[in-house]
């Protein structure tokens, strides 16, 4: 099982650390990339034609402003593909989240929050899941750890009053 993280640009990874730190927490092999639908175009093409034959199941791909890049890998390839629209302009992500949901008929993109890295490496634990038992189990793990997180949260507030 391997996730591949691409991103548009190295100012990207602070948004995008979690989510190769979570996959690598679910057992999940990354491969982290970066390049630029504008500025490396075939870099982008290389990666996503050959994403299949490098055993990448699902592309996590996060880019801000245009935000091309995980339209253009769609188009590339057949495998999942998830991105995650950058808040990196003075938009605040908007400008990348438009771009990123609004594909066209055909080549379809999953689209996360504004920095939403973490939902997509869950979302992409969740694609591998489906046929794979222990990964499944793991998630399910997960979920009771915050469903017990948010509970002691919640009786700490409450002793408080």
């Amino acid at each position: 099982m391997k996730v591949a993280v691409i991103m548009g640009s190295d100012s990207d990874w602070p948004v995008m650390e979690p989510a190769v730190k979570m996959l690598k927490g679910f057992g999940i092999e990354t491969e982290v990339v970066v390049a630029s639908a504008h500025r490396t175009p075939d870099k982008v093409h290389e990666f996503a034609a050959g994403a299949r034959q490098r055993g990448v199941k699902v592309i996590i791909a996060a880019a801000g402003a245009a935000a091309a890049l995980p339209g253009v890998i769609a188009s590339f390839t057949t495998l999942p593909v998830i991105g995650i629209p950058i808040d990196g302009t003075s938009l605040k992500g908007v400008d990348a989240l438009y771009s990123i949901v609004q594909m066209p008929s055909g080549i379809p993109v999953a689209c996360m929050a504004i920095n939403g890295a973490k939902n997509a490496a869950i979302f992409a634990a969740q694609i591998l899941a489906v046929g794979n038992t222990e990964l499944e189990n793991k998630l399910a793990v997960h979920r009771q750890k915050m469903a017990e997180e948010v509970a002691e949260k919640a009786a700490r507030v409450l002793a408080k009053q």
